[in-house]
């Protein structure tokens, strides 16, 4: 343990580390991955995930070391042990900062089948990481502005058209698709922008959340709703990396996913409302608990 040194430098070797982790396992990463174009064979293509996936998760592995080298987190994590490796689950998590991200990678590591966001095809760009996820079938999605859809409505649902062929990938290896049900990270100024009822929420998001259940809906069988929540201040990047986050409060509820909730939520008004109903009471339900937590 390396905490007792200065914050300042405790981020810059920590990032230091870390980026040595990133470049050294992205390059074999980004090899190996050359070859599921090479041999596009189904049998082929699941021997290469394989390998690929472990790459990633023993990058995640040595992040967590690194974590837990420079840091001195207080882990208070519960339901973790009601999770399986062998099962696709759908992951649905409030959303506060990045940090959010490497929390559920350190926590969800080796637990659960490896972790997969639905990223902006910009992102495609970041240096060494934007080929790793590329290398992994990360989806990555163009989003279109109202503006845009306006003048080009040939556009309209192209987006969704890509997130189902990701999902068609998803379909031969067990697999956690993770998303962020309320679209941005959560501010006071976005809460009041958005004048809703929640004290410590953003409203959710219906629509990714339903489109995967419907194309995934043969193997989706649990979700695992997560609430994350910092105790006094949310860190950001540096924060957490110069050891200056102190405690992380994670609880995990596995939810069976029922009929109702694989209907046709873009074309049938009542599957639509009868989703968007079960998503706003969890909602509800998070909201209070996350009240209750802080309140302690």
């Amino acid at each position: 343990m390396l905490s007792f040194l200065p914050s300042p430098l405790k981020g810059i070797l920590s990032f230091l580390l870390a980026m040595v982790n990133t470049i050294c396992l992205t390059l074999p990463l980004i090899f190996l991955s050359l070859f599921k174009f090479i041999l596009p064979f189904p049998p082929v293509i699941v021997i290469l995930d394989k390998i690929l996936i472990a790459i990633a998760t023993l990058w995640i592995d040595i992040n967590s070391l690194n974590s837990n080298l420079f840091s001195k987190i207080d882990w208070d994590i519960r339901g973790l042990e009601k999770l399986e490796k062998t099962e696709w689950y759908l992951v649905m998590a409030n959303h506060q900062s990045w940090v959010d991200i490497l929390v559920l990678q350190q926590t969800l590591n080796r637990k659960i089948p490896m972790l997969k966001f639905f990223l902006k095809k910009e992102l495609i760009w970041v240096p060494f990481l934007g080929l790793a996820w590329w290398a992994l079938d990360f989806p990555f999605m163009k989003r279109y502005s109202k503006k845009i859809l306006t003048q080009k409505p040939h556009l309209r649902g192209k987006d969704l058209e890509s997130t189902k062929k990701a999902c068609e990938r998803f379909k031969h290896t067990p697999v956690s698709i993770m998303n962020f049900v309320e679209g941005t990270r959560f501010t006071t100024q976005k809460k009041d922008a958005q004048k809703t009822s929640f004290v410590h929420l953003l409203n959710p998001k219906a629509g990714g959340i339903a489109f995967v259940l419907g194309s995934m809906g043969d193997y989706l069988h649990k979700i695992i709703d997560v609430t994350i929540i910092y105790p006094g201040k949310t860190p950001n990047f540096w924060d957490f990396i110069s050891g200056k986050t102190q405690k992380i409060i994670i609880d995990f509820e596995v939810l069976e996913v029922s009929h109702a909730l694989k209907g046709d939520y873009f074309n049938d008004p009542e599957d639509h409302a009868v989703f968007c109903e079960w998503l706003n009471r969890i909602w509800i339900k998070k909201d209070e608990r996350i009240g209750l937590i802080q309140a302690d």
